[in-house]
């Protein structure tokens, strides 16, 4: 199993819901986060005076799958996400050594 970890521009959220659920995966956890990267933020004008935005704001998936469904996953992240600027953000694939359903104690692939 892995667990993909997402950072994506948080317009991109429900077009990757979709293709993920299109792609027969379902269950993810959403965390609304704030980052940056090469862009390094930007510099807005508010009330007359300039200031520097350092962490933009970006949403954080985390999505348990099974082995042979990463690729595809990955695939329905990347195409919905992409807008082709700078600032679409980053996937993250690692291994996930167990999981489990706590209301059923299943323990690996089934309990995700």
């Amino acid at each position: 199993m892995k667990l993909i970890i997402a950072i994506i521009k948080p317009f991109k959220l429900d077009e990757v819901k979709e293709a993920l659920s299109g792609a027969g995966i379902e269950g993810m956890t959403v965390t609304e986060v704030k980052g940056f990267g090469r862009q390094k933020g930007h510099t807005e004008i508010y009330r007359g005076s300039e200031y520097t935005v350092d962490f933009l704001p970006k949403v954080k998936l985390e999505i348990a799958v099974a082995d042979e469904l990463v690729s595809k996953a990955v695939t329905a992240i990347t195409g919905a996400a992409k807008t082709g600027k700078i600032g679409d953000g980053k996937i993250f694939v690692v291994p996930l050594e167990d999981v489990i359903r706590i209301r059923t104690d299943e323990h690996g692939d089934a309990a995700v």
